[in-house]
């Protein structure tokens, strides 16, 4: 006998693969996808070793940790994510985040800041698994578009600006942009000449690469797409290189006293749980809370759009799992805080990347790096990492964003500029928390005063619409009120005192009709609104009637008694069917 699919037990069949998703690929796997698989993850992993050192090196961090946070952690996410071309590792804005949150507590560079480093991608981590398993992400839905935007510009001027002392080889205190800007004026007499040009040549090819280099590819030649994407994404691999080969001529670390990125340690980092305490939690948590909402923001945002284009699905929950997996990973690996990156993954998109085999390959390209040939990059100049950062985080400062915004909802654009302002002049983590918390009260201003709109009759249709906004017909004894919001605590009184103003306006109105197309619930303090309202309405001599309410707002009102007291024979299915028993079609 067959048994039911529906009595398969949750670590079998559907059950296992939704916890272990990279069953359901490996399962199936095409041979068809192996060569689109094996080149994004190369073309990626060409695109992830610069990247990975420059974004450690932006997090106070020596560059071995950034590749170490780009291979098991990668690799992880690779067998318990949902998403083929997410590609996970170190990301600027997490950098950032973690310079920012961690130089506060331990000087950068020592042993203890480490310690603290690989405690707070534990925090991370822990944090994002328990919301991927308690199905929590929806908390995610708190970080606006407005305020994501104005804290990721704000970002990109303050790494660039820590970029600073790098690409001019001199010491330049400031925490805030302001600060960093005006002692690098002050100093400016102290450049060196050989690490500014380094520097500036760094970041005009990686420029020039990025925005010349693939459509003139793409014209001149016949190359296949994916060719031209690993060309272009080689990039700062490129520039890397040519940045050792200069350096190590001229032994610019001597001579002209460039400073490079040295002796970095072959092999991979033991494995070591984080020194764990109390206090130590404590102060890290404001930090690890704010990594926590923007990367899984942007993370679940970027995988979403390229599965999208593959008419594919998204599992969030199951993608807070794979990333605090992944976290918890970085943790004992070495790491730091590692998440997805919009660039790369893009590129492990357009590269051909069908599965999670890519992430794998990439793991695997950069474990090889790690194991045989980090000598290679001693005489690296941090100004090439600096460039490298600097280009890489020209995209996220987007002021043109603002305006788009300010177009659409200034009330929106005043979110995006408190946030952009707060970064700037007190950090990432008040920044956050300050655009958060706008953008909450203005969503409590917003929905305190609901859009209510007096509704006619159009033509002789049953469709009815603002009375301000089309030539309607109206009846002179019902007056027809539509109101676009949810009932709850904060407009419940606005919303009595509009009816009732509606209704004292017009002494020849008998009938109100209250359409409730757009209300989707009711809480207590509203359904007591409502009581209220049918009192004073009573008392005025106009009839209360409700048309086209929801089935659960329905339940609401029925479990509540309201509709007892209201009387069941003034409540319509639509509001042509109120109008025309008023007499009013």
């Amino acid at each position: 006998m067959a048994v039911s699919s529906s009595l398969k037990t949750p670590l079998t069949g559907q059950g296992l693969r939704r916890y272990f998703p990279f069953l359901d690929w490996l399962l199936h796997y095409r041979r068809s996808d192996l060569p689109n698989d094996l080149v994004a993850g190369l073309v990626t992993a060409i695109m992830l070793i610069p990247q990975s050192m420059a974004y450690a090196q932006l997090a106070g961090l020596s560059p071995q940790v950034g590749l170490y946070a780009s291979v098991a952690p990668l690799a992880i996410y690779a067998l318990l994510g949902t998403s083929g071309q997410l590609s996970v590792g170190p990301v600027a804005i997490t950098s950032l985040a973690v310079f920012a949150g961690v130089s506060a507590l331990a000087e950068p560079g020592s042993s203890r800041y480490l310690e603290l480093v690989l405690l707070l991608a534990f925090i991370v981590g822990l944090v994002k698994l328990l919301l991927g398993l308690l199905r929590l992400g929806f908390v995610m839905n708190f970080v606006s578009h407005p305020v994501l935007a104005g804290f990721t510009s704000a970002s990109a001027l303050i790494i660039a600006a820590g970029q600073l002392k790098y690409l001019l080889g001199y010491r330049i205190e400031g925490e805030h942009v302001h600060e960093i800007v005006l002692n690098a004026v002050a100093g400016v007499n102290q450049t060196n000449p050989a690490t500014l040009a380094i520097g500036a040549i760094s970041i005009a090819l990686l420029i020039l690469f990025r925005s010349q280099l693939k459509p003139l590819l793409q014209q001149r030649t016949r190359l296949p797409a994916a060719a031209v994407t690993l060309i272009v994404s080689g990039a700062p691999l490129v520039t890397v290189l040519l940045g050792i080969l200069v350096s190590w001529f001229w032994r610019l670390n001597e001579t002209a006293g460039v400073r490079v990125v040295g002796a970095i340690p072959q092999g991979f980092a033991p494995f070591t749980l984080p020194t764990w305490s109390a206090a130590d939690a404590q102060a890290l948590l404001p930090t690890a809370m704010t990594i926590v909402f923007i990367s899984v923001v942007e993370s679940i945002a970027v995988a979403k759009a390229l599965a999208s284009k593959r008419r594919k699905a998204i599992n969030a929950d199951q993608e807070l799992v794979a990333l605090g997996a992944a976290n918890l990973t970085a943790s004992v690996t070495g790491g730091y805080p590692v998440t997805g990156g919009f660039a790369r993954s893009v590129v492990n998109d357009q590269a051909g990347a069908v599965t999670g085999l890519a992430s794998l390959v990439t793991a695997a390209s950069i474990g090889i790096i790690v194991l045989w040939f980090t000598p290679l990059f001693y005489y690296l100049p941090q100004a090439v990492l600096a460039a490298t950062v600097i280009v890489a985080v020209l995209s996220l400062f987007k002021p043109g964003e603002a305006l788009r915004i300010w177009r659409m909802n200034r009330t929106d654009a005043v979110t995006w500029g408190v946030t952009f302002a707060v970064v700037l002049l007190f950090g990432i983590e008040a920044g956050i928390l300050a655009g958060v918390v706008f953008a909450i009260l203005l969503f409590l201003w917003r929905t305190s005063r609901p859009h209510i709109a007096i509704v006619g009759r159009v033509g002789q249709s049953e469709h009815f619409r603002n009375v301000l906004r089309h030539q309607v017909q109206t009846c002179p004894h019902v007056v027809a009120v539509r109101v676009d919001e949810s009932l709850y605590f904060a407009n419940t009184r606005y919303l009595e005192d509009a009816l009732l103003r509606i209704v004292a306006e017009r002494p020849e109105v008998k009938h109100l009709v209250l359409i409730g197309s757009a209300i989707n619930f009711i809480d207590a303090s509203a359904m007591e609104t409502l009581e209220s309202l049918l009192r004073e309405l009573r008392a005025a001599g106009v009839a209360l009637h409700l048309a086209d309410i929801k089935g659960p707002v329905m339940d609401q009102l029925q479990r509540a008694g309201f509709i007892d007291h209201l009387g069941a024979e003034r409540v319509y299915l639509s509001t042509h069917q109120a109008m025309r028993a008023l007499e009013c079609v």
